[in-house]
């Protein structure tokens, strides 16, 4: 952690972690400082957010990367996993940006809304959340409650 993070620490008497993350919440009455929250904020059937890393796929095709389709397979044609056409000739004279080509794929912030709490274990400091999460196994996950139509966002 950097000085200024350490010092952050230090005023609220809260040992250094490994991760530390700022969320934005509608009041602060509820809170102490250095106050540590635990997973039985979230409560069974309460539908939230899940945000993380999606699993890298490393340097993919175009195919794979943007479910391109491939090029005929018979009558001589070499254009099986081709991307064909990438832009005009002489005029504009390059590529425009943007235009999807291979390249690195996954490895990207991912957010899978509304997901229901199915159970909560506060002794072990456990989620069950119903539906995929993004990320490999043990991956950092950041669950915020959804801002669903009709209920309140709470902190």
């Amino acid at each position: 952690m950097s000085k200024p993070e350490m010092g952050h620490l230090a005023k609220a008497g809260v040992t250094p972690k490994r991760h530390l993350q700022e969320y934005k919440i509608s009041s602060p009455d509820g809170f102490e400082l250095g106050q540590q929250v635990a997973a039985d904020i979230f409560a069974v059937g309460q539908v939230v957010d899940v945000t993380g890393t999606s699993i890298g796929r490393g340097f993919a095709g175009y195919q794979k990367r943007h479910n391109f389709r491939r090029g005929p397979m018979a009558h001589g044609s070499k254009n099986h996993r081709a991307p064909g056409s990438t832009g005009a000739g002489t005029t504009p004279g390059r590529i425009y940006p943007g235009k999807r080509m291979a390249g690195r794929m996954g490895t990207a912030q991912v957010t899978i809304r509304k997901l229901t709490v199915i159970r909560v274990d506060a002794e072990r400091g456990l989620l069950l959340i119903k539906g995929a999460v993004p990320g490999k196994p043990g991956s950092l996950l950041n669950i915020t409650p959804a801002n669903v139509v009709g209920q309140p966002m709470t902190g």
